[in-house]
């Protein structure tokens, strides 16, 4: 797309379920990583999809890139995506507002429910 400020840029994710091998893991988000950096500073970078990972609701240590208003626990992926967004300044956008729990679960299966998509920017 292009804006009257430059390009902006959407990538939609789907990432490597927990189960899956660190190695394998890694390797994904450091092609994403890779991708995303090659994106020039002064022009905009939207990700939007399944992240499969936990964030949770603490944005302790991530307080620039993590508004406090997610779902649940974090888990070890989760901290993986926090990371991710901290090493190229960017803010995961739907844990920015307060929202009723219905529209933070994003996966829902029986008595389990977690958020696992977000939209990075």
């Amino acid at each position: 797309m292009v804006l009257n400020i430059g390009l902006l840029y959407v990538l939609t994710v789907y990432a490597l379920y927990s189960g899956k091998l660190e190695e394998e893991k890694d390797s994904f988000w450091n092609e994403v990583f890779h991708l995303v950096n090659c994106i020039p500073q002064n022009e905009m970078v939207v990700l939007a999809g399944d992240m499969n990972r936990h964030i949770g609701s603490s944005n302790v240590s991530y307080d620039g890139m993590q508004g406090g208003f997610g779902y649940g626990d974090r888990n070890a992926d989760g901290s993986r995506i926090l990371e991710f967004a901290d090493g190229l300044y960017l803010v995961i956008c739907n844990t920015l507002f307060i929202k009723p729990e219905s529209q933070l679960v994003t996966y829902a299966a029986g008595p389990v429910k977690s958020m696992v998509d977000y939209i990075i920017v």
